[in-house]
């Protein structure tokens, strides 16, 4: 049975400059118990079909056709037709879970408030039945952490919880909007598991609305392929992915980053070979024996134990680990807004410690940071040029109003945007382009040292190739060292030159990206590497198997 059906489903929304045909005629099907996912780039029009299913459209959205879930018709029902299906019938997993959960509601609290939305039982009984939705979604100690705040769980407990409270009222139809994209590849393939048995038991249709080639081969019963508000590829998931027919699809496919995999004995490559002779410079920035403790006495927590690490001019480091590695933290000691507890920073060939005043502000001038998140780290209330103007105007007070809009034009010609988008507002932009404005603003005061903190996991694969590409450009042309932490295994080793692995606040192992992320030579890396998904159904059905057996080992 059908627990969606969309016939010739539209959405048109209104806007200050006319009406804009966001989807059109998309005609789809989710099957009780099979998994459809719903792939395109950014604006595509996939999560616009996600939210029709849901009736959670805006307000100035005009949705027309049909789209019916377990039988009952959304586009065109009142609102107090719909409340009732939602969180009972059809529920939706957020890809940001911190945004989806109330950060001053214990999480129990939350997952029994669902429950009791639905169902006429006692608070004691919702309660009860919210340790066991914990227990069931795979979090440990589930009593005490349903006692727990959002802010107090990891990223991939969040996600959980997420999951927990979209399941509470056991729904025919499970809508998951990008639900891996903020978590690292081990956490990820936990969700992708959790997911699929939750589907396999309870008989529970999934709508996955994914940029990740993946995660989509590796979850995926059928594929569908949206383009400019179209579904323009529809099919099994190994016929879409392995004998793709429309032009749009392969070039999609083209543009996934795939990860390179051991094909013989690991070779023998060095750090100064790869640096090319850059090692003979004092680093750009350099961390040695750095600890970072949070808290004291029994409440301490470590962050950083000893960790040496050190970027030279040109060089690209990837600095790749679970949530609470320490990764984070290690690059918030870099930028200098976090004080080791021990070790040293030196930037620049400075110490950082003891520079102080204007010296610590002129360090810091030669620091450029790109952040995961461009609607966060970008004001809206600015334009697009005051964004990129405002480093200029903290560390060049001098400067006149001409010469601050001509480095504006120069940093966007460089980004590849077009300098009419100067007076729009980062909300009018795209996500790529919103993230290369925010690599614009990094550049704009020629930093010596580019920090990107996972400067390309919310993008589709085709804008992330672009962003990129960029990025390797003006490394290229302007000579800055990267240091670029991700939990995006394969884009990692396709842009960086060397990489640290780190795990629990230490260095596992760190090396040239050819030799540590083909042939690693800890257990811990391996495993890593079994966990990042293949955009390749047959290849990834065995490394799913040989990663749940426990052999963990990297194969094509």
């Amino acid at each position: 049975m059908s627990v969606l059906t969309t016939t010739d489903l539209g959405v048109t929304f209104s806007t200050e400059s006319g009406t804009v045909d966001a989807v059109r005629d998309v005609t789809l099907h989710v099957e009780a118990g099979e998994t459809l996912a719903l792939v395109g780039e950014s604006g595509s029009g996939k999560s616009t079909v996600a939210l029709a299913a849901m009736g959670l459209l805006s307000g100035n959205a005009t949705a027309t056709g049909s789209a019916v879930v377990d039988g009952h018709e959304v586009v065109g029902a009142p609102e107090s037709a719909l409340r009732p299906l939602r969180g009972s019938t059809v529920s939706m997993v957020f890809q940001e879970p911190a945004t989806a959960l109330d950060p001053l509601t214990r999480v129990g609290a939350q997952i029994a408030e669902v429950i009791r939305n639905h169902e006429d039982v006692s608070a004691a009984d919702a309660a009860a039945r919210a340790v066991e939705l914990l227990d069931r979604v795979g979090i440990p100690s589930p009593a005490s952490r349903a006692k727990a705040y959002p802010f107090e769980l990891s990223g991939g407990q969040r996600q959980r919880v997420v999951i927990a409270m979209a399941i509470a009222n056991a729904p025919k139809l499970l809508i998951a909007d990008e639900p891996t994209t903020a978590l690292d590849v081990t956490v990820q393939a936990e969700i992708l598991e959790l997911l699929r048995g939750l589907a396999a038991d309870a008989g529970t249709g999934v709508l996955l609305v994914t940029h990740n080639m993946g995660v989509v081969a590796d979850f995926a019963d059928r594929v569908a392929v949206m383009l400019q508000g179209e579904v323009v590829e529809t099919g099994g998931v190994e016929d879409v992915l392995l004998r793709p027919q429309h032009d749009y699809t392969k070039r999609l496919l083209a543009a996934v980053p795939r990860l390179t995999v051991a094909t013989g004995n690991r070779p023998a490559v060095s750090d100064a070979a790869v640096a090319a002779g850059r090692h003979d410079a004092p680093p750009v920035v350099d961390l040695r024996d750095v600890s970072v403790t949070f808290g004291r006495g029994a409440r301490a927590v470590q962050a950083l134990r000893g960790i040496d690490v050190a970027v030279h001019a040109g060089e690209t480091v990837g600095l790749v680990g679970e949530s609470g590695s320490g990764k984070s933290t290690a690059a918030r000691v870099a930028l200098g807004l976090q004080k080791p507890t021990s070790g040293s920073v030196h930037l620049f060939g400075t110490d950082l410690a003891r520079a102080r005043g204007r010296d610590r502000r002129t360090l810091r001038s030669g620091i450029g940071v790109v952040l995961q998140d461009p609607v966060a780290s970008l004001d809206a209330r600015m334009s697009v040029a005051e964004c990129i103007a405002e480093p200029l105007a903290v560390h060049r007070r001098g400067m006149s109003s001409a010469d601050k809009r001509r480095r504006v034009d120069e940093v966007l010609d460089a980004v590849r945007l077009p300098r009419t988008l100067a007076s729009r507002a980062p909300r009018e932009l795209s996500g790529g382009q919103r993230q290369r404005v925010s690599l614009a603003r990094a550049l704009v005061l020629s930093p010596r040292l580019l920090v990107a903190d996972e400067p390309t996991s919310a993008l589709d694969v085709s804008v992330q190739e672009t962003v990129l590409d960029v990025l390797r450009e003006l490394q290229g042309d302007l000579g800055f060292a990267c240091l670029f932490v991700s939990h995006d295994l394969a884009v990692v080793q396709q842009f960086a030159e060397r990489v640290v692995v780190m795990r629990q606040g230490v260095v596992e192992e760190q090396g040239a990206t050819g030799a540590t992320l083909v042939h690693p030579e800890t257990d811990y890396t391996r495993r890593l590497l079994a966990a990042v998904p293949v955009p390749d159904p047959v290849v990834q059905r065995r490394r799913r198997a040989e990663r749940l057996t426990g052999l963990g080992t990297v194969t094509a």
